[in-house]
């Protein structure tokens, strides 16, 4: 498979850049693998498209201000990334990070962040990683959250505000460690949640930390050259006896978001059953996979050439989903973190 298998063209103006006018307001689009059928809605329709008895497994983790603004000492602006929590027994202020400076930052740079927080090069890693040390008076992550910028996909072209401090974050976030949000959650309100708990639909939570692989370009043509990038996850015994009891049972089990999917398939047996546990996630799934745990999908509009879009093409037929990305060119739907949702039965 060719990476120009998965491409489209989407106009700029169809890029949603900020949220929608009030949680839960997003458009839905929804398609019917059995009957090859879309059909065109508002996202509060979902609800209609659940049975009782079926599990919805979402993603509970949470964005952390991952973008650190901060000078060096000779004055030079510096920006550091967060990506992930270096596995290290005596700090848990080291990290894994992207810097961004006129120069590259060498290994025994300081950078101030703020007062009393500083961050200080290690050395440097596998590109383009390099190690870094966080020095402050109080609580690491506190200070993260004090000083730190949201980090927005870089096809949103404007700085953070105070609003996607609430609304880049899904409504069960709970575990901080994502450098980006699980999007699909983001349309559910605590009102539908508990409307889908009244009806009978079972809601469990599982943790992957969405990393910086979700922003990064699939650079090669033949798309199984393409590696991902490590990201961790937890499924909790609770997740795990859900779902298992679920398959048993022949109830359908919806993936909110494709991180859920993610987490779901890499801990699924050979024999489709549910592990509980954590590690990392650093399954590649496109067209020709069979899914083991995942019956129905709730997803956003992806880019074009996207491992995400490569997905959701496995999860259905490719070429019925890039028609009914067509469709939803034609009606207007808005793309990508922001945009509309997708429902895949």
């Amino acid at each position: 498979m060719q990476l120009t298998d998965f491409d489209y063209l989407l106009p700029d103006e169809l890029i949603a850049q900020v949220p929608a006018v009030r949680r839960g307001a997003s458009r839905l689009l929804c398609l019917d693998r059995q009957s090859a059928t879309v059909e065109s809605g508002n996202f509060s329709d979902i609800l209609e498209y659940f049975r009782p008895g079926d599990v919805l497994v979402v993603n509970d983790t949470k964005v952390i201000p991952a973008r650190l603004l901060g000078q060096k000492q000779t004055g030079g602006k510096v920006e550091i990334f967060l990506v992930r929590q270096h596995p290290n027994e005596t700090s848990a202020e080291e990290w894994l990070c992207l810097t961004k400076s006129s120069k590259p930052l060498r290994a025994g740079t300081v950078v101030n962040l703020a007062p009393d927080f500083s961050a200080e090069v290690l050395e440097e890693m596998e590109a383009p990683y390099r190690l870094v040390r966080f020095h402050c008076s109080s609580d690491f992550m506190q200070k993260v959250e004090e000083v730190g910028h949201l980090p927005l996909p870089p096809y949103i072209q404007r700085e953070d505000n105070q609003e996607d401090h609430s609304r880049y974050q899904t409504v069960f976030a709970r575990e901080k460690g994502a450098v980006a949000a699980p999007t699909a959650g983001l349309h559910f309100t605590e009102k539908m949640l508990q409307q889908l708990v009244a009806a009978g639909v079972e809601i469990y939570n599982l943790t992957l930390h969405v990393g910086l692989g979700t922003f990064l370009p699939v650079r090669v043509e033949n798309i199984l050259q393409h590696k991902m990038h490590a990201e961790l996850f937890s499924i909790p015994e609770a997740t795990a006896n859900a779902v298992n009891l679920a398959r048993k049972e022949c109830r359908r089990v919806f993936a909110l978001g494709t991180t859920s999917a993610r987490a779901l398939e890499t801990a699924a047996t050979a024999d489709g059953l549910l592990q509980a546990g954590a590690g990392d996630s650093e399954i590649f799934i496109y067209p020709g996979y069979q899914f083991k745990i995942v019956d129905a999908l709730i997803t956003n509009f992806h880019l074009p050439k996207s491992t995400l879009l490569m997905l959701v093409s496995a999860f259905a037929d490719r070429e019925f989903i890039l028609s009914a990305y067509r469709q939803a060119i034609a009606e207007r739907f808005r793309f990508f973190s922001y945009g509309d949702c997708m429902l895949i039965l």
